[in-house]
């Protein structure tokens, strides 16, 4: 990276590598990242705070976000919640030395992809960024194909990974979320486990805990059925998993 490369100041990123934002108020440690991920091929970008790391994203074309939860001023969980909201298409790494299963739920709540505890291997770190990089492509979705399938109240293009309302509107999704709806309605009427939709979704070398599918579950439930606290088309199976019923009935 370039060090006096600053968001905000003209300076253009052009096109080229993926392009890697590691967001860290440890200067140390973003350093090993950045270093770490430069030799593995990579491009990267670095932020110190919340702020430099929003003027960076609106300013270059940032493929996967390293952040930092324990961030000064704003944390990396409204941080998260903020790419996750304005830049759907963004993998997002969280970095945590918090051991409790609550923080990592919240970070899955607000989009988070997946998480690395410190202190880390950056061999480790490295492995988890290739796999949410794999499941982000969207190159790998180019192979999909053109079908249009009505879910629930909106229709998905798994061509292009879009969910669209009744009223044409789109309906954001994240890359995991698509990943976890073309699981369930490519196996019409068959009940998935949470394994299996794991699979299923290309998500083999990634070992989430247990609640990381029931969270976006909850998240699909809300975009696509007309009552999400009674859901008709997504249906949970107590002791199976989940299964789609195309009609809801």
């Amino acid at each position: 990276m370039d060090p006096g490369m600053e968001p905000g100041r003209g300076r253009h990123v052009d096109p080229g590598p993926t392009t890697i934002l590691v967001v860290d108020d440890d200067a140390e440690v973003r350093a090993v990242i950045e270093d770490y991920l430069v030799g593995n091929g990579f491009r990267t970008l670095g932020a110190s705070e919340a702020g430099q790391a929003r003027a960076w994203i609106a300013e270059a074309d940032i493929d996967l976000a390293i952040v930092d939860i324990s961030l000064p001023g704003e944390n990396g969980l409204s941080l998260t919640r903020h790419i996750r909201e304005c830049h759907p298409g963004i993998g997002i790494v969280l970095l945590t030395s918090v051991s409790g299963v609550v923080e990592r739920v919240v970070g899955l709540e607000v989009g988070a992809d997946d998480f690395v505890g410190k202190p880390f291997d950056p061999r480790e770190l490295l492995a988890r960024v290739r796999s949410v990089l794999r499941r982000t492509s969207l190159a790998g979705r180019a192979e999909l194909g053109a079908e249009r399938l009505r879910v629930g109240r909106c229709v998905l293009d798994l061509a292009s990974g879009r969910l669209r309302a009744e009223d044409g509107r789109d309906v954001v999704l994240t890359p995991l979320e698509f990943d976890l709806i073309k699981a369930l309605v490519e196996q019409p009427g068959r009940v998935l486990s949470r394994e299996r939709i794991l699979a299923l979704g290309g998500a083999r070398d990634w070992s989430p805990f247990d609640r990381s599918v029931d969270l976006r579950i909850m998240r699909l439930r809300r975009k696509i059925e007309p009552d999400p606290q009674q859901p008709r088309f997504i249906r949970t199976v107590r002791g199976g998993g989940y299964v789609f019923v195309p009609h809801g009935v």
